[in-house]
């Protein structure tokens, strides 16, 4: 199978690339390595054989002299929450990225008849009704204490259902990746291309870069380790926010499901992608971790809000395990152990991945 990887150099598509070609797949992948520590993958994965191109997915010019492939893995986007709110960058460029992009490789599939596959996020999801959700602290994180029964089809005890509501404020972000949702699932009825959408949970692992705002396991192990301030933001100071954690190369399989699917209703083609609840942390929990791993630290307690923030994000993944007969693979330990251990061997990692 020929497969395009968007952003490949990123932290999810640099994984999903190994994976794939270690499966036998002919990979090619670009990226614009805006992302401060992504070239650092070029010249590894080049080794194993992927091809990489220098293009940006805003040029719609760059993405009409792409190659041919047979699957197209969307893995390119600004994935901060905080993004066009920032001040880092402005809401026209991350519309620009994250849709305007996507729009240009639904143009290069429809040409190519290429599949697609979106990498989605848990955030578009409504801030509201996640905000208003009764949890209550228990062993340093939080937990759903009631389940509301008019709720009952879209939040169970293992988390959001994909029938959960979208509806706005979602966060700029959110609302870039759930309208990419929908012209990618109208490209594909209307041009007649296979499309599925993956909302993934919080991905982490090794070689992820150290940002706050994209990658809080990676960052919190690697300025732990380093002894760098950490603050727990919001929600009294006391880290109870929790979110579910998901290593993107334990979503091979259903890639490599997707690639031969036969034909499936739209309402099949969006499923929740993560650890779920067995997955679940809270940011106290990540530091009494990190603690046993590598050591004492303190964390500054700052009840400041951000835009954006929520208790609680777990995905409940059994339409995906119904529907693929996915599970995630790697328990939390193994992916927090697998970063720290990149972080012993790096001792520059968030310098590296810093914005400049």
């Amino acid at each position: 199978m020929r497969i395009l990887i968007t952003g490949i150099c990123g932290f999810a598509g640099s994984t999903l690339a190994r994976e794939l070609l270690a499966s036998g797949h002919s990979v090619t992948g670009f990226d614009n390595f805006i992302r401060p520590g992504s070239e650092t993958n070029r010249a590894p994965l080049e080794k194993l054989g992927a091809k990489i191109i220098t293009a940006d997915l805003r040029d719609a010019r760059a993405m009409d002299a792409l190659p041919a492939a047979d699957f197209v893995i969307d893995a390119a986007a600004n994935a901060s929450v905080l993004a066009g709110v920032d001040g880092q960058t402005s809401s026209r460029e991350l519309v620009d990225h994250n849709l305007t992009g996507t729009i240009n490789i639904l143009e290069y599939c429809k040409a190519h008849k290429a599949g697609f596959i979106l990498l989605s996020t848990s955030r578009v999801y409504s801030i509201a009704p996640l905000a208003a959700l009764p949890v209550v602290a228990v062993n340093g994180g939080f937990q759903l204490s009631a389940l509301n029964s008019q709720l009952s089809t879209r939040l169970t005890p293992a988390g959001l259902t994909e029938t959960f509501a979208t509806t706005a404020p979602i966060s700029l972000y959110g609302a870039t990746k759930l309208a990419s949702e929908a012209m990618a699932l109208e490209y594909g009825e209307t041009f007649g291309f296979p499309v599925f959408i993956n909302r993934c949970g919080v991905l982490a692992g090794a070689g992820q870069f150290g940002r706050a705002d994209q990658g809080i396991f990676a960052f919190w192990i690697n300025a732990w380790l380093r002894k760098r301030p950490l603050k727990y933001l919001g929600f009294g100071g006391l880290g109870h926010q929790v979110r579910d954690c998901l290593h993107p190369r334990d979503l091979v399989p259903v890639l490599e499901k997707q690639f031969t699917a036969p034909k499936l209703a739209v309402s099949d083609r969006i499923a929740n992608f993560s650890g779920g609840a067995a997955s679940a942390m809270s940011l106290k929990q990540l530091s009494d971790w990190c603690a046993t791993r590598l050591g004492p630290h303190n964390v500054v307690a700052d009840g400041t809000p951000r835009p954006f923030d929520i208790p609680w994000i777990v995905l409940d993944h059994a339409k995906a395990t119904t529907i693929w007969g996915w599970k995630p693979a790697t328990p939390t330990p193994v992916i927090l152990e697998e970063i720290a251990s990149h972080a012993e061997k790096n001792p520059g990692w968030l310098e590296l991945s810093a914005p400049r």
